[in-house]
């Protein structure tokens, strides 16, 4: 037994924290085998995994998860650095940190409650993060190893900036831990020619879009845009200035406006679309609406005819309202998956779309139906409730979070906010939504699938894509009642369809094989003899898995036996070979190469062992010479 508990506490960890480090240590001893203070890469190593998992837990714990952006990428970061230390230094080849954590809950849950009622999602989350962490170590440390030795067998121990950059973009080993395994072998890493290999990747992902935009032209003084779009879908604007844009095969213009109504997109809502309509009533269309550079950018094909006078700037409202309904949505919906499945669930990602919405958010396992249908059932009690939009504007950010308002994790707020409420759901918010949650109408959950370790996403649709939806799935069970002559329990009308036609499949598979067998004991007699041995050389009107049962009986029974049947199967046909593998070895003959020369015959192609082959085609006529031409072989 090792003798783990004579180690000194780390200076740095605060009381609290030693009070879990001799059990977390005691427990990697006996994971891993390996005696603490024996080793000090070892030590290390121990210290490093107890040190993070706590890390790793309270930030979970909080709300963070895993991430490739922002707090969460830093968790990350620590959660992989602490796999490292335990798959190369403490030999452990399978997820062991949530195996750690119940570990420290048990030392620090009654200090820290969180960590009791967060464990689920503790363990979960840190298990598939070890997961994902694991398949991509092995393969970059194998990698890593490997360039280590090619650069000293070249004799220099720094490591060049475009084979890092491989291991980082190929491999997924992040720069931080290449660089911290190149220290502890004596290895500098070249960081200047790393991230000069960077820089060209993103510059040929930038040529990839092929995207040229001249420079902008000014048509009146610069001011600020004013966005009105909360209040008004329309409003009278001039042109401020433009520019020609050139994507590929494609040219369109960018228009900045004095004042629109045209919400830009962001916050996971898709920009406005609509009309700029001067004074002749002559139409130019916006396709879409983003901000570049803090501007509200009109994307168009053409350019107004009269850019200096004054026009109307008039959003689709029909997509708008259909957007609002989805926006308004998604918050009654991140408010109901809070409440059935708990306060971790934070969005992680959405889209708006006048089509759908589609919410990302935390969550460590998939909602089961019981869930769903809770959550559904939240979301329309909601709607039905009619509930008035409380919009808070130019809010302090301090008097927000005070209220309670929700903001997304990693997002930049200014000073002043915009809450939207619908009763219990406060969440800051700069999209366009419904006055009462009523208007959104009906809602339809289409889907519930994960889309990361942790992150689940959720597709809805609502208001007239719902109605429409409804609608088709009523008819097409209307037909099906049509079909079964209106039984008054179409459920059990349909099970005792599929049972019958279960039963009636059985039935037909013990008389195929009953006619299998017959069919089998007819073509034995039609065996030849060729220089010793059995071959069977026919054509059959049969379908190609009982020629394929039949070869393989054959083969069992006779040796050495070569089967060659071609097969006709309504407007198709097939082609099969086997040969006993004694004559493979002996005279190297390959039923693969054999069916690719023929398969042409038929109009089709094949592949499969040496020892079994099949092709499919369109031309049965060429079947018998197919079979000549194979039996020519023997």
């Amino acid at each position: 037994m090792a003798v783990w508990c004579h180690f000194p506490p780390p200076t740095s960890t605060r009381a609290w924290a030693w009070n879990a480090w001799p059990a977390l240590i005691q427990h990697m001893v006996q994971l891993s085998g390996k005696a603490y203070g024996r080793e000090e890469s070892i030590d290390i190593a121990l210290r490093v995994v107890a040190d993070h998992i706590r890390a790793i837990a309270f930030s979970i714990a909080d709300g963070q998860l895993p991430s490739n952006t922002g707090a969460g990428y830093v968790i990350r970061r620590i959660l992989r650095r602490a796999v490292r230390y335990g798959y190369q230094t403490l030999e452990l080849n399978e997820p062991f940190l949530c195996q750690l954590a119940p570990v420290l809950i048990a030392q620090m849950g009654m200090a820290y409650g969180e960590l009791i009622t967060q464990e689920a999602l503790i363990v979960k989350v840190i298990r598939e993060e070890e997961i994902s962490f694991f398949r991509t170590l092995e393969q970059g440390i194998k990698r890593m190893d490997l360039l280590m030795e090619s650069s000293k067998n070249a004799g220099t121990m720094h490591l060049e900036g475009a084979s890092v950059f491989e291991l980082y973009d190929t491999y997924g080993f992040p720069l931080d831990l290449i660089e911290l395994m190149a220290r502890e072998n004596g290895f500098s890493v070249d960081e200047a020619g790393f991230h000069a290999e960077l820089s060209q990747q993103k510059e040929r992902s930038r040529a990839a879009t092929g995207i040229t935009a001249d420079d902008w032209q000014s048509v009146h003084d610069e001011v600020p845009t004013a966005f009105v779009g909360y209040d008004s879908l329309h409003s009278t604007a001039k042109v401020i200035r433009y520019r020609k844009v050139s994507q590929k095969n494609r040219a369109f213009y960018q228009i900045v406006l004095d004042i629109t109504p045209f919400y830009a997109e962001s916050g996971g809502q898709v920009g406005d679309t609509g009309w700029l309509v001067d004074a002749s009533g002559h139409k130019t269309r916006i396709f879409d609406v983003k901000k570049e550079n803090n501007l509200i950018v009109h994307l168009c094909e053409t350019l107004p005819e009269a850019l200096e006078d004054a026009m109307t700037a008039q959003v689709d409202a029909q997509r708008r309202n259909n957007i609002r309904k989805n926006h308004s949505a998604t918050h009654l919906l991140h408010h109901a998956l809070r409440q059935v499945l708990g306060t971790h669930v934070e969005q992680k990602g959405s889209l708006v779309s006048p089509d759908y919405l589609r919410f990302d958010f935390s969550h460590f396992a998939k909602v089961s139906d019981d869930e769903m249908q809770r959550i559904t059932d939240l979301v329309e009690q909601q709607i039905a409730a009619n509930i008035a939009l409380k919009e808070h504007r130019d809010t302090p950010l301090a008097e927000a979070q005070a209220m309670g308002a929700m903001a997304l994790f990693g997002e930049k707020y200014g000073e002043t906010v915009r809450v939207i409420e619908f009763g219990a759901s406060l969440e800051l918010c700069g999209g366009t939504h419904v006055h009462n949650t009523g208007e959104i109408g009906l809602i339809k959950i289409q889907s519930e699938a994960a889309v990361a370790a942790g992150i689940r996403r959720i597709e809805m649709i609502t208001g007239r894509a719902a109605e429409q939806f409804y609608k088709e799935e009523t008819a097409i069970l209307g037909n099906i009642r049509a079909q079964f002559k209106n039984p008054k329990d179409i459920l059990k009308s349909i099970q005792d369809l599929v049972d019958q036609n279960q039963s009636l499949h059985k039935e037909m598979e013990s008389l195929v094989q009953e006619r299998n067998k017959s069919l089998k004991k007819d073509l034995k007699s039609k065996l030849e003899t060729i220089d010793g041995m059995q071959v069977l050389c026919v054509q059959l009107t049969l379908d190609s898995h009982s020629v394929k049962d039949i070869l393989f009986q054959l083969k069992g029974e006779i040796q050495p036996f070569v089967g060659i049947i071609g097969n006709v199967e309504g407007e198709k046909c097939g082609l099969s070979v086997m040969i006993d593998e004694s004559l493979i070895d002996s005279k190297g003959w390959n039923a693969t190469q054999w069916i690719r020369e023929v398969a042409p015959l038929i109009q089709g192609g094949g592949g499969g062992q040496p020892f079994f082959a099949t092709a499919g085609g369109k031309n049965p006529s060429g079947l018998q010479e197919a079979l000549h031409t194979l039996k020519q072989k023997l």
